[in-house]
């Protein structure tokens, strides 16, 4: 089954056991994202998450670069704030997604595109992938949180520097710092995509939707209030389980191979 815009720049392919994979397909521009590519990304999230056939979601470009950005035509609108509708707001929609998104980055993820890699889950990049803020390059300021987002993983020295000189982060640094998780071959990058999904799928959904609730919420805390959010999901599973006490562990195997050297 397959979805895309009318101009078939964002598409959608839904894969067997729960997989959603989204491509930006504007490869001559190097995916570089018009005003209307940026509705559907977030309109396609947005759907994708109200999906319950949809477990996993994999972000990914087509061509040379994961994405270079927002297009001249779209800069206007979204740099003097007239992009204010939360629901057309990729990023927006990206970050309040329940399911895990995981992204594939090849090439290229610029200033937009970098900030639209930062809201995925999980990274996994290929060994030339590269990440480049170029805000203060042109003179215009994040929108989409990369001055604070980069920080808080990077360090706030090295983010620093990345930004306030344009400096491009290479795949080895990218996993060297912790922005990436895996570094891979670009004929292997969906293919990681794909096994970090189906690892994912594996375990128990109820809890991963909330475990990366608790996990992302948390990162806008200090220590003691994430620790509070984490108190708060005990609770409710001690509750759960106690109104179906006979199902307590019947959803729970562990496979002997776990424990194998």
């Amino acid at each position: 089954m397959e979805k895309s815009s009318p101009e078939k720049l964002i598409l959608v392919t839904h894969e067997p056991g729960g997989v959603a994979c989204i491509i930006i397909n504007r490869p001559n521009s190097l995916n570089s994202l018009t005003k209307s590519m940026m509705t559907d990304l977030a309109r396609i999230f947005k759907s994708l998450d109200a999906d319950d056939s949809v477990r996993v979601i994999i972000l990914t470009g087509s061509g040379r670069s994961f994405c270079s950005g927002i297009d001249l035509t779209a800069a206007e609108d979204v740099f003097k704030g007239d992009f204010r509708d939360m629901e057309i707001d990729p990023v927006f929609q990206m970050e309040r997604c329940r399911k895990p998104i995981i992204g594939a980055i090849a090439g290229f993820a610029v200033t937009g595109g970098f900030e639209i890699s930062l809201a995925c889950d999980i990274l996994v990049a290929s060994k030339d992938a590269k990440f480049l803020d170029t805000h203060a390059r042109f003179g215009i300021f994040p929108s989409w949180g990369l001055s604070q987002k980069l920080s808080r993983i990077i360090g706030p020295s090295r983010a620093r520097e990345v930004s306030l000189t344009a400096t491009p982060i290479n795949a080895e640094q990218a996993e060297r710092w912790g922005l990436v998780n895996y570094v891979v071959d670009r004929s292997e990058l969906l293919n990681k995509a794909r096994q970090i999904a189906e690892a994912i799928i594996k375990n128990n959904q109820d809890l991963v939707l909330r475990y990366k609730a608790v996990i992302n919420d948390g990162f806008k805390h200090d220590l003691t209030r994430a620790l509070a959010l984490e108190k708060v999901q005990v609770l409710i599973i001690k509750i759960k389980l106690r109104s179906v006490p006979d199902l307590q562990f019947s959803n729970i195997s562990v496979e002997s191979s776990f424990f194998e050297d």
